[in-house]
């Protein structure tokens, strides 16, 4: 799929309650390419591996510059549907996300997810009239742009502690009618959570999954679209470092280095 609009329609296609779309994912062009080769229908940035990777902590620290070069990177390493997470849109207003937006779209991904976490000490989560302002903005630069832009909106209620399905459903609601195209909510795998939240969305719910979630066939009899793993395969990559140092400082071995994916194999995949 060379053709961006096409690869938009085709990640939008993937959006299919009960039989979700899985993303491992990735934070540089060399992640993708093993999820890529693992078997991905598609691809997706984690702003908090993208982050740590460029030595930043996650929350919309990082320029928008630094992380569209990111993205640019990694669409361009695969032939797949990219979906980018901008965190909060790198930008304090309205205006400002859709100029993220319009960056993104020109490095070729054809996703995005916009979370409404305040990065700004001001509370949990943005209101919702400023958050809807927001997506309003990513819409229309995907509009404007031509590209069919999968606009995943994120609910952070159940991820801040601040709500349960009722506050999440009305967020839901509103965003949905700002232009977003399906929902996601981190935070909560419960199942029952999960069916209320299903039943009551009008959209596409995704959830963040990982260690201690339920396996992606209970996920789908639930009737969910979408299942991301966010920053976990981040995470269990630096944890495999943290132990391999302290091993070989303290004992000197190189017991956690086994069953590594071998120098000719990533050397092969980079070449591709």
């Amino acid at each position: 799929m060379t053709d961006q609009q096409t690869r938009a329609r085709h990640f939008r296609s993937l959006h299919r309650p009960g039989e979700p779309v899985v993303l491992v994912n990735a934070w540089d062009a060399a992640t993708a390419r093993i999820v890529a080769a693992a078997g991905a229908h598609a691809i997706a940035t984690t702003s908090a591996g993208v982050a740590w990777s460029r030595g930043a902590p996650d929350g919309d620290v990082l320029t928008r510059d630094t992380a569209v070069d990111v993205i640019r990177r990694v669409v361009e390493a695969v032939p797949l549907p990219v979906t980018a997470d901008i965190e909060a849109g790198y930008g304090d207003t309205p205006e400002q996300v859709a100029r993220t937006v319009a960056a993104v779209l020109a490095a070729g991904a054809v996703g995005v997810n916009v979370e409404d976490t305040r990065h700004d000490g001001g509370g949990p989560l943005r209101p919702v009239e400023d958050q809807v302002a927001r997506l309003a903005a990513v819409r229309a630069a995907a509009d404007h742009a031509g590209i069919a832009l999968y606009v995943n909106a994120r609910v952070d209620t159940y991820l801040r502690g601040v709500g349960g399905v009722p506050e999440t459903v009305a967020r839901a609601e509103a965003y949905l009618a700002a232009g977003a195209d399906g929902i996601f909510v981190p935070g909560t795998v419960d199942p029952r959570t999960v069916a209320a939240l299903v039943a009551a969305i009008p959209a596409p719910l995704n959830v963040l999954a990982g260690p201690g979630s339920p396996p992606v066939p209970e996920l789908a009899r639930l009737g969910v679209a979408r299942v991301s793993l966010g920053p976990a395969a981040a995470e269990a990559a630096y944890g495999l470092v943290r132990r391999a140092a302290a091993e070989v400082f303290a004992a000197g071995t190189y017991g956690a280095l086994a069953d590594p994916l071998d120098f000719d194999t990533l050397n092969a995949l980079m070449r591709r």
